[in-house]
């Protein structure tokens, strides 16, 4: 029996594995678009700068009324260019306590919400959970963590920009700097100095009202170039 088994051992040859084949990353479901990168900061530094909105189309509601009021234009508008700050931490393990401003973009305004205000964190809730209101903007993930802790809410409905360009073949987070450049060929300038100031400020700077209208309403633009474009639907 040993020597017999020896004999079909040598005598036939072992079948020869076949390697198993990876299969390729999946595409977005609907989505066979090419790989794509958005162009670096220095490049879209090149190109011609966004014209966004001037300091007489911002508005940053104090009272009850005003409030109000800027409520109801943004629900009547239905959709709003979508963004949040809060003062950075410096920390290692610190939480923020943000975010500190909500911004709403429309066509031709925006309004700035300090939630030490209570009359604004009060408005700038009722619109953030209003399901009359489509949230548009970019990297939404790290503002409903945000919101959900300070005003205890949903941040719902929202469109995510970054997930539309990650259909389009975008590797990684393109952000409106990057939307810009690759879409409207615009260049998008963020200050760090702007972005790391202190956002719970009893008064916003001018130049900080100015970075927060802008990043709100640069969403707005690039989801309606996105749309002409037809890469959304109206």
């Amino acid at each position: 029996m040993d020597g017999s088994r020896s004999e079909m051992s040598e005598a036939t040859p072992r079948p020869r594995r076949t390697p198993r084949r990876r299969s390729a990353p999946s595409s977005p479901k609907g989505n066979d678009a090419p790989r794509r990168s958005a162009p670096t900061k220095a490049e879209t530094a090149l190109l011609p700068a966004f014209e966004g909105l001037g300091h007489e189309q911002i508005h940053v509601p104090a009272t009850r009324t005003e409030c109000m009021d800027a409520v109801e234009q943004v629900i009547a508008a239905g959709l709003g260019g979508f963004d949040t700050e809060a003062k950075p931490t410096f920390k290692a393990g610190q939480k923020s306590d943000g975010p500190h401003v909500v911004q709403f973009a429309l066509a031709d305004r925006a309004f700035i919400f300090q939630l030490h205000r209570k009359e604004c964190e009060k408005a700038a809730a009722v619109l953030i959970a209003s399901g009359k209101v489509l949230k548009v903007g970019f990297g939404l993930k790290n503002d409903h963590g945000q919101i959900r802790d300070r005003l205890g809410i949903a941040l719902s409905p929202v469109l995510d920009l970054d997930q539309v360009f990650r259909k389009l073949g975008y590797t990684r987070q393109i952000g409106v700097r990057g939307a810009m450049g690759a879409l409207l060929k615009l260049g998008f300038k963020k200050s760090k100095s702007i972005t790391t100031s202190n956002w719970a400020a009893p008064e916003l700077r001018p130049n900080q009202l100015l970075y927060a209208a802008n990043d709100a309403y640069a969403a707005l633009k690039i989801m309606e170039a996105l749309q002409r474009d037809g890469h959304l639907e109206p």
